[in-house]
């Protein structure tokens, strides 16, 4: 596989450092505020409800098999663990989808050089049916993968490497969802972006999986989606855009 893994880590830590950064730092604020907003519910659902779906997906098996209670509770547990988190996943990038975008495009701009103009939230509403589109895009993308590796996870024997496949799959996504900000910013289609992530695959991985490592991570996680859109606009920036014939 082509990339560098070491590179792609480098553009999320590079993201975090430029967080404070005075061009865009007010740029930042509103994806993290989504991030904080939803993250904080799935939180709270998950201590609320957490033992309560557990134990009733449990209660769906026949009595006959009450006694695979104790090998099934982890597996539940994890599924329940997973669901919620990439449907809050999902939910948050559909609402910040706009808002990372613009940010994407700033971080660009300010790389590049360019005067940056303040279009207001006027430029910023304008980006939203096209936005919108494109995050429904990674969604037809991604729920026919995720319902596989579900089906997968329930398999004897084939299900003991279910945890890296769904730590692949996730590091895959990840760069797929936040190197389409800068990507879609430039015109580049859904499905030219993912075969250019293809090209350097290693750094397209390592950028996704410390990105899912740092979701997962109490705090860190609150303010990683910003961090990762610079990171991945970084990425973009260095080894995509000088060689693609990409109108913006």
């Amino acid at each position: 596989m082509r990339g560098n893994p070491v590179k792609g880590a480098g553009y999320l830590l590079r993201g975090f450092s430029m967080l404070p950064e005075p061009g865009i730092r007010q740029f930042v604020l509103i994806p993290m505020l989504i991030n904080i907003f939803i993250f904080s519910g799935a939180i709270w659902l998950l201590i609320n409800e957490f033992d309560g779906w557990v134990n009733y997906w449990l209660g769906q098996l026949p009595q006959w098999m009450s006694f695979l209670d104790w090998l099934l509770w982890p597996l539940f547990a994890v599924l329940v663990l997973i669901t919620v988190y990439y449907g809050f996943s999902m939910v948050a990038n559909l609402i910040a989808a706009p808002f990372n975008g613009f940010l994407s495009e700033k971080v660009e701009k300010m790389r590049s050089g360019a005067v940056m103009e303040d279009e207001g939230w006027k430029g910023m509403l304008a980006t939203v049916p096209r936005a919108l589109q494109r995050e429904l895009s990674k969604v037809a993308y991604y729920l026919p993968r995720l319902l596989l590796l579900l089906i997968i996870s329930f398999i004897p024997v084939v299900n003991v490497i279910a945890p890296f496949l769904w730590f692949l799959f996730g590091a895959w996504m990840m760069a797929i969802q936040y190197c389409d900000y800068p990507m879609d910013n430039n015109k580049v289609s859904f499905r030219q972006m993912k075969v250019m992530l293809a090209e350097r695959r290693l750094t397209s991985l390592s950028f996704g999986a410390l990105v899912q490592i740092g979701m997962m991570i109490p705090l860190v996680n609150l303010i990683m989606m910003p961090a990762a859109v610079i990171g991945a606009t970084l990425f973009w920036c260095e080894e995509h855009c000088s060689n693609q014939n990409v109108g913006h």
